[in-house]
């Protein structure tokens, strides 16, 4: 019979669609087996109007046979099958689908509540061709329902096909790929290998809603015989069987009341080879202006690479129950990227190869709902479950806070509700509506100070006024909190205050003009402190903030000394990046006292003082100390 050409153009299209659009050659056989699933969706649909068909649900299947002798592999199916026209029309042009008209007409019929358990995966016409990424020839033998007569397509590629009749004695379509040679690049073989079909139909298929059945090998040891000698050499026997290789109901097609949470778990270590049971399962649909269905999970601790950059996020995507992406970024938010899970729905914007979505509103939409569920089970964790929501906490705190400063707290009403301090109040770490429900009438804001640690934070002088007045303070010990707090910049109408800096706490008119007069008066020892440190510092003032120490550190600007070390500990360093920093000494201290006296009376000792209170504030910053050598040599001088 004569060799047809394509009706599609080319050579040159046919080689586009099955080198460039696929990425990786196993996706043929979710291909196939797509179709395969569909023709028998459509004989099913037509069972529901048609008493003739004879054949009921459970009767369908599709049935994969490898045979590594002839090197072919086979998907049949018991499906609607093809007839001549319809394998010429649907095999014959590429990118033709008859799986995309079939949903038209079966959406114009409005066939009622009956059509809406049938799913039809194949959307565009391509996904055939793919066979020929792994095949040196394709036939397809096919006999559509109420027909007498089998056709048989066949094609070496885009040189042109064949159809002719065959001999086939049941309804549905025989997929027959001779697979190709090996080469250095390839080893096209595996398709032929039981182990591997099973892997790939686990993979992609699992939860196309047809049995999906081959015939695996078996090997078991005979049992011994009751009379066997010492001499007795193991027997091995063989049996063949049929077995279904897919699951067919995905869990998160079940209604959640009846999924144990037993089942759940070990979903979840399963699909995402965790060996730790969530910390929580969130199992919701929708329907309306997306329809889809989503199965997601809380991990129980952040992965090895979660804060690398080889780490990527994204929940597994499946169209009818069919795999498209194994991670898929854009269905949750970037603070939420620790959520593994799967969304499924028949609505997705594919494009024409399955393996990768058009960015269209229908993302943003489940996207969206992701986040609110996700935010909605991490808060009752929060109230319900504390013990559980500081684990969580505990590997993925930085996610929230970096999640809160980026975009420029685009995301800051989602995540601040989530976030936690510890507190002056005690050792639990406390949100920041708890903080704020327990805050006195009259305190002006939320109090925090920056340092590197808890038992830090809690010696800094600065802290004692606040303190004293019986405000709470938060105590900020990661390098972004206080980059939180800046981007939140008030909560509850609450304003935040950095606790070391003089506008803190309100002050009257009166002492706003005592303050002044005594920092007339000891002019001449400031003065002379900040000609002794130069460059070092950019101020030198009386401190408002201390009570009994003697110096701290503070600064003038928009950057702190906490900032300031960020910057210097991100890679390289970041040459500028400096605080100006003022030294603050509190004149009601005996330090203050003899470095006044020194000053009138002998300036090189007053020196020395200027230096060693500088040092001294430089510790109880965190800063490294300048000199160390000098700071030891001024201690002993002082000493003797």
């Amino acid at each position: 019979m004569a060799k047809k050409q394509f009706k599609a153009e080319s050579k040159r299209l046919l080689d586009l669609m099955i080198n460039s659009i696929y990425t990786h050659k196993e996706i043929f056989l979710r291909e196939l087996l797509s179709n395969a699933s569909d023709a028998v969706d459509k004989l099913a649909y037509k069972a529901l109007t048609d008493d003739k068909v004879g054949v009921k649900r459970k009767d369908f299947q599709i049935f994969i046979t490898p045979d590594r002798a002839g090197r072919t592999l086979t998907i049949a199916d018991n499906g609607i099958g093809m007839t001549r026209e319809e394998l010429e029309k649907n095999l014959g042009t590429i990118a033709r689908s008859g799986s995309f008209q079939f949903k038209q007409e079966m959406d114009k019929a409005e066939a009622g509540k009956a059509a809406k358990n049938v799913d039809i995966i194949g959307q565009f016409g391509v996904g055939f061709y793919s066979a020929f990424m792994v095949a040196d020839q394709v036939t397809v033998r096919s006999r559509a329902y109420g027909s007498d007569e089998a056709w048989e397509w066949k094609s070496d590629g885009a040189d042109g096909y064949t159809v002719e009749p065959c001999d086939k004695p049941g309804v549905g379509t025989d997929v027959i790929l001779h697979i190709k040679q090996d080469t250095e690049e390839e080893n096209y073989s595996q398709y032929m290998e039981t182990y591997r079909i099973q892997e790939l139909v686990k993979k992609y298929s699992d939860y196309v809603h047809t049995p999906i059945r081959m015939e695996l090998e078996h090997t078991h040891m005979k049992p011994r015989p009751e009379d066997a000698g010492e001499d007795y050499k193991p027997e091995y026997e063989t049996h063949r069987q049929v077995e279904t290789l897919n699951s067919m109901v995905p869990l998160w097609q079940r209604a959640k009341s009846r999924v144990k949470k037993e089942e759940y778990d070990q979903f979840y270590k399963e699909k995402f080879s965790d060996w730790e049971e969530p910390l929580a399962v969130i199992h919701t649909s929708a329907e309306g202006q997306m329809e889809y269905k989503a199965l997601l999970f809380i991990p129980s601790h952040a992965p090895y690479d979660y804060y690398s950059k080889d780490y990527e996020k994204g929940l597994q995507l499946y169209s009818s129950g069919v795999l498209i992406m194994d991670k898929c970024p854009d269905v949750v938010p970037d603070h939420f990227s620790f959520v593994k899970g799967i969304v499924d729905s028949p609505d997705l914007p594919l494009n024409i190869s399955r393996e990768t979505l058009q960015h269209t509103r229908a993302l943003h939409i489940i996207e969206g709902n992701v986040e609110k569920k996700v935010k909605a089970e991490l808060l009752k964790l929060q109230k319900e479950d504390r013990e559980k929501y500081l684990k969580f906490w505990k590997g993925f705190a930085r996610q929230l806070k970096y999640g809160t400063v980026n975009q420029y707290g685009a995301k800051k009403e989602v995540l601040q509700d989530l976030l936690l301090f510890p507190s002056s109040k005690g050792e639990e770490l406390t949100t920041l509506a708890e903080y704020v429900e327990r805050m006195p009438d009259d305190q002006p804001g939320i109090f925090y100070l920056c340092a590197e640690s808890v038992d830090m934070a809690k010696a800094l002088p600065q802290a004692e006024r606040v303190l004293d007045k019986g405000y709470e303070i938060l105590y900020f010990t990661d390098e972004v909190d206080e980059f939180v707090a800046q981007t939140l910049m008030e909560y509850g109408g609450k304003p935040f205050k950095d606790a070391a800096t003089e506008d803190a706490l309100p002050e009257t008119e009166e002492e706003k003009a005592q303050a002044q007069q005594k920092a007339e008066a000891n002019k001449p020892v400031l003065d002379f402190v900040k000609e002794v440190l130069g460059e070092k510092i950019h101020d030198v003032r009386l401190s408002k903030v201390l009570k009994s120490a003697p110096v701290c550190l503070s600064t003038d600007g928009p950057m702190s000394l906490e900032m300031e070390k960020y910057f210097q500990r991100v890679e390289g360093g970041m040459e500028g990046m400096k605080a100006q920093r003022v030294l603050e000494l509190n004149a009601d201290s005996s330090a203050y006292s003899a470095l006044a006296q020194a000053v009138a009376q002998d300036p090189e000792k007053a020196k020395k003082y200027a230096r060693l209170l500088y040092a001294q504030a430089l510790i109880i910053a965190g800063l490294p100390l300048e000199d160390t050598a000098e700071y030891t040599r001024l201690v002993c001088e002082l000493m003797v």
